[in-house]
């Protein structure tokens, strides 16, 4: 079977968005994020940036590699950009021309922000009827928490996820990544596919999407909730496993590393019990049912953990996957990095960036076999990189590209170069 790689190239079908016109506002990386994906999958990303610095995410990032940040070269990828000072009439009316033409317009910035450089969704649709217009926000724009900032870190804490994530008695951890972004903007995106239907197929007019990092967090509770209002209980953390769900936990092997091992349904739990040379355990009324295995969870833990120990890694994935046992090694960046199936999925792909050079990039989610999402373009490391291209599309004349340079109403690399 061809493998897809999800990298362009000529002949390559279209993506599914093709077509689409979007006008990205905002930084860091929930709305933004919703751009990279609409990119992915095809649409005419065009992001406004302010002159000078641009996004602040063209500098975030811990690690450097040719003196420029990596994280920027995924979020900004598939995008054109356009540098515009929004605090300036003539940059507003700009972007009021490019928002009259679009799609989709999203933006990230707090509640109010947009209304008050005449960009809001009333003064959009006024022009653009059609328009579908996308908010990221920490708490949205409903509700008494509206105004208050919101990052990813706050999101995660008041959406519950913090609460239940973690160990018994510590404090709650965070995950090593922006979770909370990651999730509204995907809570976004989905409006936005949801909306375009409503427009496109169904006939309804524009609309806005509301998505906040705090209703993305929350959505993930499951019956958290419901089992406080019916129950009086509160769902507590419980590090490694869920309560009565047993054997579901990760062991430590031999080499000290980690391995998820889930046999708590009943045909899995008597495979493992075999693999373990334990058949006698399969029939014990301990762990015969699913609830009795639940009551005994310490102990059956103990016991696998005692036999986990004796194996490497690889050994005992191969081990339990001969078996049909559900399990999985638990994998650092650099087993990813060096397992084959993750570029046999397309989920590290071959690109050549315009900093970076020939590198690995995250390839597009999810999987299309019609028309798959592709990385087109490389990251514009030049803020305002296409602000003349793009000025010029809309109509504005090289006397009035000039003079708003030279105001500093709009940058990019043809009016910066000496």
């Amino acid at each position: 079977m061809e493998i897809d790689h999800g990298v362009g190239g000529p002949g390559t079908p279209a993506g599914p968005m093709t077509g689409l016109r979007v006008v990205e506002f905002g930084q860091l990386l929930a709305g933004p994020y919703v751009g990279t994906l609409l990119g992915d999958f095809g649409a005419e990303v065009t992001k406004v940036e302010a002159p000078g610095a641009g996004d602040p995410m063209r500098d975030w990032g811990r690690l450097r590699h040719n003196e420029h940040s990596l994280w920027w070269s995924i979020v900004g990828r598939n995008k054109r950009s356009v540098a515009l000072d929004l605090r300036t009439e003539r940059g507003q009316q700009l972007a009021g021309a490019l928002c009259a033409e679009a799609d989709v317009v999203l933006e990230n910035f707090r509640p109010g922000t947009m209304e008050r450089w005449g960009l809001g969704p009333e003064q959009v649709h006024a022009r653009n009827p059609r328009c579908i217009y996308a908010r990221v926000s920490g708490y949205g724009q409903v509700g008494r928490y509206r105004d208050r900032p919101g990052f990813a870190s706050a999101g995660e804490a008041i959406g519950g996820l913090r609460y239940i994530n973690g160990h018994p008695g510590m404090p709650p951890p965070r995950s090593g990544i922006s979770l909370g972004d990651t999730l509204a903007a995907q809570s976004a995106f989905q409006g936005i596919l949801l909306a375009l239907y409503a427009r496109d197929v169904r006939g309804a007019a524009g609309q806005v999407v509301d998505a906040a990092i705090a209703d993305a967090c929350f959505a993930m509770l499951e019956s958290s909730v419901v089992e406080y209002e019916k129950c009086g209980v509160v769902r507590e953390p419980t590090g490694s496993r869920l309560p009565r769900i047993a054997p579901s936990n990760v062991y430590r092997t031999r080499d000290e590393k980690w391995v998820v091992i889930a046999a708590n349904h009943d045909t899995l739990w008597q495979r493992l019990a075999a693999v373990m040379d334990r058949g006698d355990l399969a029939d014990d009324p301990r762990f015969v049912t699913h609830h009795a295995r639940g009551q005994h969870e310490d102990l059956l833990d103990e016991m696998i953990g005692a036999w986990a120990v004796h194996y490497t890694a690889a050994e005992l994935d191969r081990l339990l996957e001969e078996a049909g046992v559900v399990c999985s090694p638990v994998y650092s960046a650099a087993d990813i990095y060096h397992d084959d199936y993750f570029r046999e999925r397309g989920l590290l792909v071959n690109h050549q960036d315009d900093v970076h050079g020939e590198m690995t990039a995250p390839g597009v989610v999810p999987r299309l076999t019609g028309t798959p999402g592709r990385i087109r373009s490389s990251a514009r490391w030049a803020v305002g990189a296409d602000t003349e291209t793009v000025l010029t599309e809309l109509g504005v004349d090289a006397g009035e590209l000039q003079s708003l340079a030279a105001a500093g109403v709009i940058d990019g690399v043809a009016w910066s170069t000496p």
